[in-house]
């Protein structure tokens, strides 16, 4: 792993060590790298949202039913087949 220093104002330093105490964290690396993952998490649901949108204005609307989801799988597995 790596390291990183950052310099604080003393009350969030305090602020992260209570987080810590009270959150259970191990140490304020722990916490940390909590926020970090949370943080990466919120960016690429975001990301995905964007897609979904892009993807929903992207074209002509199309039915989606069991039908269809039927001739995707069987069409899927023939290229998978073929390929092979």
């Amino acid at each position: 792993m790596s390291n990183i220093n950052i310099s604080l104002p003393e009350s969030m330093k305090a602020f992260i060590e209570e987080q810590v105490a009270e959150g259970g964290y191990g140490s304020v690396s722990e916490y940390l790298q909590k926020l970090i993952a949370q943080d990466q998490k919120r960016k690429m649901q975001e990301h995905i949202e964007e897609l979904l949108i892009a993807g929903l204005e992207s074209g002509e609307t199309i039915e989606v039913n069991d039908e269809w989801w039927q001739q995707k799988r069987t069409h899927l597995l023939n290229q998978i087949h073929q390929e092979k």
